[in-house]
């Protein structure tokens, strides 16, 4: 097996130990609907994985470059209690320029799908797709694995599968813990 690493391709055995770890997480999330309506707020958990993005993708990518596969299971708080299930993917960038021994930022975006037990007015599907764009950063412990935080925007709509697409957009809140 041959695995590509920059811009070279090399046997998987000649591949060093200090190759960048594949990593767990979990996060609390919480969501505001901003558009078309202001009154849901909800609460999920979500747990990830993720992997060098070029270790995945098998093409050269930036060194700072992740790939991150995220799944979450919750409900609406506000103004019902519905149920909101998701699964997406999402490239994550680290920014070294500015970090520090404690902190870590980055910025991420990706795509994803929603099954929601409820529709909003207008969004005509309970099957959404999920784009979002985020920044966050991670915490550094005095001992264990680091801690994160981070905020997105989110759109889920049905992208023109039904006629009715008005989509709705939020504003997430992840708080969690890499393991």
């Amino acid at each position: 097996m041959t695995v590509s690493t920059s811009l070279n391709t090399v046997p998987a055995e000649n591949i060093s130990s200090d190759e960048i770890p594949t990593r767990y997480g979990m996060a609390a999330v919480f969501g505001k609907t901003f558009d078309p309506v202001s009154d849901m707020n909800y609460l999920q958990l979500a747990g990830f994985v993720m992997w060098d993005y070029d270790r995945v993708w098998r093409h050269w990518a930036p060194e700072l470059l992740r790939f991150k596969v995220e799944g979450s299971v919750g409900s609406t708080i506000s103004p019902d209690r519905r149920a909101i299930v998701s699964i997406g993917m999402l490239a994550v960038y680290y920014l070294d320029f500015i970090s520090t021994p404690r902190l870590r930022p980055y910025s991420e975006g990706g795509i994803g799908v929603v099954y929601t037990d409820f529709q909003v007015k207008g969004q005509g599907s309970r099957f959404n797709f999920n784009p979002q764009i985020g920044i966050g950063t991670e915490f550094k412990a005095d001992s264990g694995p680091p801690y994160f935080g981070a905020v997105r925007l989110s759109h889920i709509s049905n992208a023109a599968l039904h006629e009715d697409n008005r989509g709705v957009n939020s504003v997430i809140f992840l708080v969690g813990r890499f393991f």
